[in-house]
């Protein structure tokens, strides 16, 4: 094979490569200097379509969808899951580019084999998702090959602290650190900051702590530490947003950020449209 046969060959290859490979978050649709939007669970009582609506007006440019929502009024029996039919999918490709916004990630997700894991991966790459997820950690032997093969992150999400399941470990840190820190680099956390005050973390330690592998953080600030907080507008509580964001900056991180406001169900637009506003502003002064 002559030189110009192998340089046209390479970069065939490299052109698959990188069709194949999911993107990074084009630097349009930032806000105050990062990927912030909703995710959909923001918005559980409505539609996928509707929750679209309700973070393009709250300031949002991009949406992380999760399981089993319902997909519109206007397609009764459809959900926004890795099982869609092309049809939906193609509705929701169309509704987002109506919208203006991306899908930037998909969960939190499990699956019950590994087929399932590649039906995930295969969804993920037909919406260009930045990540997926999950608190799988059980299954990472299965989940690995397929980042590498797919060029798609894996974060692993964390909820509160369970005292009665001793079994339930992903809620610290240290533990998630623990079982990523010898993984692909594309896999690491979904920093859930949150679930952290509501277990009694600090949230600016456990992002610091995690440095390097966080992949996309639900951003939440909180009335109060403990279980019984609950979602007030970034700024107002005792969720240190201001210094996550430092930190973000520091460790130059490019992931998704998620408003994820579980609280004032049915009327918690305003109160998102302020945790935008907030990052907005801080993107300014910087």
């Amino acid at each position: 094979m002559s030189k110009l046969h192998l340089i046209l060959a390479g970069a065939l290859c490299a052109f698959t490569a990188a069709q194949l490979s999911a993107m990074d978050i084009p630097a349009q649709y930032d806000t105050g200097g990062f990927a912030l939007g909703c995710q959909a669970w923001t918005f559980n009582d409505f539609t996928a379509f509707e929750a679209i609506d309700k973070t393009v007006e709250a300031g949002g440019k991009v949406i992380e969808f999760y399981p089993g929502q319902k997909l519109s009024s206007d397609r009764p029996g459809a959900k926004l899951d890795h099982h869609m039919s092309d049809q939906d999918l193609d509705a929701l490709k169309a509704k987002l580019t109506q919208a203006g916004i991306i899908a930037v990630n998909y969960g939190v997700v499990g699956a019950g084999d590994a087929a399932e894991w590649r039906q995930i991966f295969e969804f993920a790459r037909k919406l260009n998702f930045y990540g997926v997820t999950t608190e799988s950690v059980g299954q990472l032997d299965i989940i690995e090959p397929l980042v590498k093969e797919f060029d798609i992150r894996v974060g692993i999400h964390e909820h509160e602290r369970r005292d009665n399941d001793s079994s339930y470990k992903v809620w610290d840190p240290k533990y998630v650190l623990s079982v990523v820190e010898n993984r692909d680099s594309r896999i690491g956390a979904c920093a859930d900051t949150g679930h952290w005050v509501g277990s009694g973390l600090d949230p600016l330690a456990s992002i610091r702590l995690l440095k390097g592998r966080v992949i996309s953080l639900h951003l939440v600030d909180k009335n109060v530490v403990g279980m019984d907080g609950h979602a007030v507008p970034y700024g107002t509580g005792v969720g240190k947003i201001k210094e996550i964001l430092d930190e973000l900056k520091t460790q130059d991180f490019h992931g998704n950020v998620s408003i994820e406001y579980e609280y004032n169900w049915g009327h918690s637009v305003p109160d998102v449209k302020q945790c935008v506003d907030f990052v907005r502003a801080y993107g300014a002064k910087q």
